[in-house]
């Protein structure tokens, strides 16, 4: 976490890059499992967290990003749908479920990191402008 204001996004995008990539360690978990007897899927709450953070009244985006509370940004992991079993063996992942959401995170992981990358390209191109 870099400690500017000019940072603000860089530092919020960087949360959300994190919470990405313990998804990614989730899903991976939850494919490797599929034939654990039992086992119960996992996920994570993250994007609530952030939509919460954001949402401080009728302020503009730039104003909103620097009154977020980098500390109320973490990813948790839940266990999903205990009840809900699609075998006869308790387990209750589905593998394409899995796949397509591995891949929609993977995305949105490669994202992250270039919106992280377009920032600092943009904070590089004003300080060379001297």
């Amino acid at each position: 976490m870099i400690g500017s204001d000019v940072y603000n996004y860089i530092n919020v995008l960087n949360k959300a890059a994190d919470a990405s990539w313990v998804r990614n360690t989730v899903l991976n978990n939850n494919l490797s499992n599929v034939s654990t007897p039992d086992f119960k899927r996992s996920d994570i709450t993250f994007e609530e967290y952030l939509k919460e953070e954001l949402s401080s009244g009728n302020m503009w985006m730039d104003k909103a990003v620097a009154n977020v509370n980098l500390d109320n940004l973490k990813a948790t992991t839940y266990v999903d749908q205990k009840e809900l079993s699609y075998r006869l063996d308790g387990n209750n992942v589905d593998v394409d479920v899995e796949e397509a959401n591995l891949a929609q995170n993977t995305i949105r992981y490669y994202t992250l990191l270039d919106s992280i990358t377009q920032e600092f390209s943009r904070i590089r191109m004003v300080l060379n402008r001297n």
